[in-house]
């Protein structure tokens, strides 16, 4: 935990990432699919052991105890088994299966979490647990993807005023955003691997429950425009 830090900070990002499981699971369930529906529960569970896992992790001060470990710890167990994972569902047929069951509306509306999400780094940046870098105000406008993303699925996905086309592009932008700040908070943060924010360093993702950002938003959120891209790319049925 961070000393001093509002109350509703902690929060706000607390119910935003229960709201990203919801979205998720709730894309899940929306699958034209039956098999695929019928695996909402058991994402669910899931999906929330691994969140309590990350829970305790931080409790046990597991990813700030040691910052000068190589690889930096939240990178080899927080963040390296997701993405493992994403790599399994799009090597495997069933994994491909699941990802092209999944209505590509209810996966573009999931992006509308970046909005809460870019307010509280705002709000951890004025309580000195992030740099100033990893806000709007700095060099993250990621929560350009989380406003347009109802626009998108609204006029693209749902009026269809918008091409396959521009709604890809769109994913690839936003792909591009989300990369970005991933990439400015792993060198902000305490780790041998740093290379700026020296003076106010990325700590707010080693501790609870900020920790939850790289280990599950982070990657929902990825999964989502990469299995959008899949489904774009392909040929219209």
């Amino acid at each position: 935990m961070i000393d001093n830090l509002p109350t509703y900070i902690s929060l706000t990002f607390g119910l935003t990432t229960v709201a990203t499981l919801l979205l998720f699971i709730w894309t899940i369930r929306s699958s034209n699919s039956e098999e695929t529906r019928k695996k909402a529960t058991t994402v669910f569970i899931g999906l929330a052991i691994w969140l309590t896992i990350q829970l305790v992790l931080t409790f046990k001060n597991i990813y700030n105890s040691d910052t000068n470990s190589f690889p930096p710890k939240i990178m080899l167990i927080g963040i390296l088994p997701t993405l493992l994972i994403i790599i399994l569902l799009f090597a495997t047929s069933k994994g491909r299966q699941f990802i092209d069951s999944l209505p590509l509306k209810n996966l573009t509306y999931l992006n509308v979490v970046r909005i809460p999400v870019e307010i509280v780094l705002f709000w951890l940046f004025l309580n000195k647990a992030i740099p100033e870098l990893m806000t709007f105000e700095g060099r993250n406008f990621d929560i350009l993807a989380g406003i347009s993303a109802p626009l998108v699925a609204y006029f693209g996905l749902t009026k269809a005023k918008l091409s396959r086309k521009v709604i890809l592009i769109w994913n690839f932008i936003c792909l591009g955003l989300l990369i970005s700040i991933v990439v400015n908070a792993l060198f902000s943060t305490p780790s041998p691997i740093q290379k700026f924010a020296f003076e106010q360093p990325n700590i707010a993702i080693l501790n609870f429950p900020f920790s939850w950002l790289p280990t599950f938003i982070v990657p929902i959120v990825l999964f989502g425009h990469l299995a959008s891209i899949r489904q774009l790319l392909k040929p219209k049925n």
